[in-house]
């Protein structure tokens, strides 16, 4: 079969699929770019362009990258600060930040922001957008914009006697109809159907042919011409040294952020389209094709872009097959971009605003906040403090500070040394595996088996010290077992010699046992209490080996599991 023909093959199997992905595209990438704080082309441009590059070097077949809420938070907050003119050069350093990224294979770090702050996270951008959008749903024109939310929610109780009862209804409706629609045609976009509804009502109203006054988006913007390309400006007014220090101080923190969340979303969205359809992405080629698409949507004059999960859902679930339907979709926008952009100057600000608002409440995922109330309370509480800095202050902030608590937290936990003590011994303890958790020890025993398990390093190895300087004084004899060992470092190995030289001056008896080849290796060459114990005849391959020995030699008695 020719290429000619597995490629038609393929646009039969995926034209639905890229159609009503594009249909669904253009009033959301619209909606976003004005929640972003920029124009509606230039979220056309980002869904055209960052949309294709994706499509063609990216590693899933599902995943449609484009404008996204996730992002839109801090976005926005750039634009505020340094005008919509500077999220080109945001965007082409965010993609070189994921394309850094991908070459250094930086997505194995990713672990180290946890579930609980991404969600945090995204709940603040949720609130972000919803709130953002409290203007435009109570009809209230030309006000004052604010960098912060507090304040601009503060200048809206302000013009509380502007509110446009029209524009509030227009809302609700609105509203009301995206949530109906869901529940009563859940295989449909709303938005499909309520954004064509609204360019009517807009189009009524602005001709006069209905008695209504209504923002449209037309009034909030001016020109409302299709575009492919919008020239990036990079303003140098003020010098090259000071342009750049511009560009070290503001793009590049904001655009490391911005990168870590694309590349979170991105990811995710391509596990989820993987679980939904039975197959394999290819991270490598996805992470390759998201920092290509943002440089080139820079290039073009559009916003930073991901992955869009819901878009990604409807791909799947409107019957694609291949990544041709996200190439498919892109030319779908185009064409209708093309000829009918012009129409969507006439969809009220009200709309936008349900759009907006519903497109913040699918963001927020509630099961994931039960579940760290029910089993993981400190995570809950993480995510909410998270999602008030993202609110109150800024996303990026918001992120770095649940990420470093929730690390602390970790090397808190690490930092405890994990083990499992026992005096009680049945055959099967003795022969080769530890018991299963940590158990109650026999006070009058003499004997204790202590199995230290994960890592023997600098952040755990004080709490193993101080534990045999304290607690395990009582016990005459002590075999440490060091199978569940994976990883020391030389203050492990000193604190092992701490331990074994502690145990010596208080008269106790050491047995190191069950070490794995790479630790021997270190502990030959570093440790000298493993020498000592070795010379002495008290390093053994086996716990059992090792108890059995001192009971022979010291003639005790080992206390037996009831």
């Amino acid at each position: 079969m020719s290429y000619i023909q597995i490629y038609s093959q393929k646009i039969r199997a995926n034209w639905k699929a890229g159609l009503s992905v594009a249909l669904v595209s253009i009033p959301l990438s619209i909606s976003l770019a004005v929640a972003s704080k920029t124009s509606p082309t230039v979220g056309i441009i980002t869904a055209i362009w960052a949309g294709l590059v994706a499509s063609i070097f990216g590693g899933s077949n599902f995943n449609i990258i484009g404008p996204t809420g996730a992002l839109s938070g801090i976005i926005a907050a750039y634009s505020f600060s340094h005008g919509m003119q500077s999220l080109a050069a945001l965007t082409i350093v965010t993609g070189v930040f994921i394309s850094a990224a991908y070459l250094l294979r930086l997505e194995r770090y990713l672990i180290l922001i946890p579930s609980s702050v991404i969600h945090g996270f995204t709940l603040g951008v949720a609130c972000i957008i919803g709130f953002n959008q409290l203007g435009y749903a109570l009809g209230i024109q030309n006000m004052p914009q604010h960098e912060s939310l507090v304040e601009n929610i503060a200048e809206i109780t302000r013009h509380l006697p502007a509110i446009s009862g029209t524009a509030v209804a227009l809302f609700i409706i609105f509203l009301i109809g995206l949530f109906l629609l869901r529940r009563l045609l859940p295989s449909i976009p709303g938005a499909i159907i309520l954004a064509p509804l609204g360019i009517v009502v807009g189009y009524l109203s602005t001709t006069g042919i209905v008695p209504l006054t209504i923002q449209t988006l037309g009034d909030k913007f001016s020109d409302m011409s299709f575009a492919l390309f919008i020239a990036p400006t990079f303003s140098y007014n003020n010098g090259i040294l000071q342009a750049l220090a511009h560009i070290i101080h503001d793009v590049v923190p904001t655009a490391a952020v911005v990168a870590i969340i694309a590349i979170l979303e991105t990811m995710l969205s391509a596990k989820i389209a993987d679980g939904m359809t039975r197959t394999r992405h290819n991270p490598r080629k996805e992470m390759f094709g998201l920092g290509l698409a943002n440089i080139a949507s820079g290039i073009m004059g559009g916003i930073p872009a991901t992955a869009a999960l819901a878009r990604t859902s409807l791909n799947i679930k409107a019957g694609a097959t291949d990544k041709i339907s996200a190439t498919i979709s892109i030319i779908f926008i185009g064409l209708i971009s093309l000829f009918m952009l012009s129409y969507f100057a006439y969809i009220p600000m009200a709309v936008i605003a349900a759009i907006l608002v519903y497109v913040s409440i699918q963001m927020v995922e509630a099961e994931h906040f039960v579940s760290f109330f029910k089993y993981e309370k400190t995570n809950f509480w993480i995510s909410l403090l998270v999602a008030f800095v993202t609110l109150y202050k800024d996303p990026i902030i918001g992120i770095l500070l649940g990420a470093a608590i929730s690390l602390l937290i970790l090397i808190n936990k690490i930092s405890q040394g994990q083990c499992d003590m026992s005096t009680g011994f049945s055959d099967d303890d003795l022969d080769n595996s530890p018991s299963e958790r940590l158990k109650e020890v026999d006070k009058n025993a003499e004997l204790l088996l202590y199995s230290m398990k994960g890592k023997l390093c600098y952040i755990n190895s004080r709490a193993h010290v101080t534990r045999f300087e304290t607690n395990l004084r009582k016990y005459k004899y002590i075999v440490i077992r060091l199978n569940e060992i994976y990883f020391v470092d030389l203050d492990g190995i000193a604190a092992l010699d701490e331990i074994i030289a502690s145990a010596e001056r208080a008269g106790q008896t050491i047995a190191l046992t069950s070490i794995p080849p790479h630790i021997t290796v270190l502990l030959e060459k570093a440790s000298k209490g493993y020498q000592k114990l070795k010379h002495e005849g008290l390093v053994f391959d086996h716990a059992r080996n090792a108890l059995n020995y001192i009971v022979e030699r010291y003639a005790i008695t080992l206390t037996k599991k009831q």
